[in-house]
């Protein structure tokens, strides 16, 4: 425990010393505690600018977890090895023995730019995570909130109201990833892990924004709908088709009110939509390369899909609908906050498929988050949260209703700006799925602690 204290007091001082250092950014979202309840930046101009800068941050995180799970389904054979150690060497559904402990720290490096006067960049890199140990690059986007290089008053007069977005980007679908653990980000994240159905994707495309300026908002943008983007032609014939598969562009939009009426009351509603036609992989419920936070709960390490490894078995407690092919999906989410109280909520509705099938699944989310933050400068939380999903599994033709149902208590204390600690208990359940799924009589519980460093 002391040397834990002590470790805490050093993250302290080395935190607040390079948070002291890192220079002010135009229409930039803070990698601390400042950050927090910040969705799309808004067209605040409060950083006069003073000429190129570039800023240095990171994300920390550690985890101790000792959580317990189990499942009733029936034996699958593999040709797993048993002289490598094998758990069972003839069951691939034998779930991972767990035990407490630490897992793999995640760890993330950002790069901003001011580039100009309105223009400024992000690259960001995970370091380390559950799923990549090296290095790999999240996104690159530039950022357009002037355009004072056209020396034109009806353009500058219209970016007082919009924002461009270009590049590699993390689509902004819905407003759940904006509170999302981020490899090693957590700081905008009051739990450990994420939702159930874990909505992210960094896609190359381009949004703008509309910001009325009396809390009226509007996004439209484009993508390719792809993680990896290639420019191989397809040979696989889609079955809804009978064609070659296409590459088609995927569409999002989003519309929304937000608005801070006092000191003490802020409301916010946002609808959103996102739509892929075919594509070569879509990544919309799957596209997180770090991980999730929950290591190893209901995964088997041992079978030859995974083979022996943990960075293949990346996804504990998540669910992927699999519509790799197809996607139509919308999502609305409501946020209020009263003085220190704060409820988030989702609904989505999504609808698609994979090259394979010929018709549509769906799956709904369902997802309430509500918080209290007391202390001086709201620095401790106490919080729970309410999650669901109900989604048909392949095939299409003849689809499996399952539910998945997950509840979490959380607290939590900012001991500085940038450095954070959290723990939460949480328990998840599986109905539904096919006694040969893994994830049969599924269930998983137990605790959580984590430490976080942003800035």
């Amino acid at each position: 425990m002391k040397r834990a204290i002590k470790v805490l007091i050093f993250l302290c001082i080395v935190s607040n010393g390079v948070r002291a250092q890192q220079p002010a950014m135009q229409f930039f979202r803070p990698h601390d505690q400042s950050g927090l309840n910040i969705f799309e930046t808004n067209k605040t101009d409060t950083v006069p600018f003073s000429g190129l800068k570039v800023r240095i941050g990171g994300g920390f995180s550690q985890d101790y977890q000792s959580l317990v799970d189990k499942n009733t389904a029936t034996y699958v054979p593999t040709n797993t090895n048993p002289s490598k150690g094998a758990i069972d060497s003839t069951n691939a559904n034998k779930l991972a023995p767990l035990g407490g402990g630490f897992d793999l720290g995640f760890a993330n490096l950002s790069l901003d730019a001011q580039l100009a006067d309105g223009i400024r960049t992000n690259i960001t890199l995970y370091l380390a995570s559950e799923h990549h140990e090296d290095t790999w690059v999240k996104n690159g986007y530039l950022q357009v909130d002037k355009m004072l290089f056209l020396n034109s008053d009806v353009v500058n007069d219209a970016m007082k109201f919009l924002t461009f977005q270009v590049g590699d980007l993390d689509v902004d679908y819905g407003d759940q990833h904006y509170r999302r653990a981020d490899g090693g980000n957590e700081m905008y994240n009051p739990f450990v892990e994420n939702y159930i159905m874990d909505e992210f994707a960094t896609e190359l495309g381009g949004e703008v924004y509309f910001h009325s300026g009396t809390g009226f908002l509007a996004m439209a943008g484009v993508t390719d709908a792809m993680l990896d983007p290639t420019v191989k032609l397809s040979s696989t014939i889609d079955a809804a088709t009978g064609q070659p598969n296409k590459y088609d562009p995927a569409f999002l939009a989003k519309l929304g009110f937000d608005r801070q009426f006092n000191n003490d009351l802020r409301i916010r509603i946002t609808g959103s939509y996102y739509e892929v036609q075919s594509t070569a992989s879509s990544t919309l419920f799957g596209g997180d390369r770090t991980g999730s936070h929950y290591f190893l709960a209901m995964a088997n390490t041992e079978s030859p899909v995974t083979s022996g490894s943990e960075d293949l078995t990346f996804t504990g407690g998540r669910f992927n609908p699999g519509f790799s092919e197809a996607v139509s999906t919308f999502m609305v989410n409501p946020f209020i906050k009263l003085c220190g109280l704060e409820f988030f909520g989702t609904y989505e509705n999504a609808s698609g498929r994979t090259i394979t099938e010929s018709t549509t699944r769906n799956v709904t989310q369902m997802a309430a988050d509500l918080i209290y933050h007391f202390g001086s400068g709201e620095n401790f939380w106490i919080g729970a949260r309410y999650n669901t999903v109900k989604a048909q599994l392949a095939p299409a033709s003849a689809p499996t209703d399952v539910t998945i149902n997950r509840i979490v208590g959380s607290i939590g204390w900012f001991l500085t700006p940038s450095v954070m600690m959290k723990g939460e208990y949480v328990s998840e359940q599986y109905n539904g799925f096919p006694t040969n799924n893994i994830l049969n009589g599924g269930a998983f519980s137990g605790e959580m602690i984590q430490a976080v460093v942003g800035f």
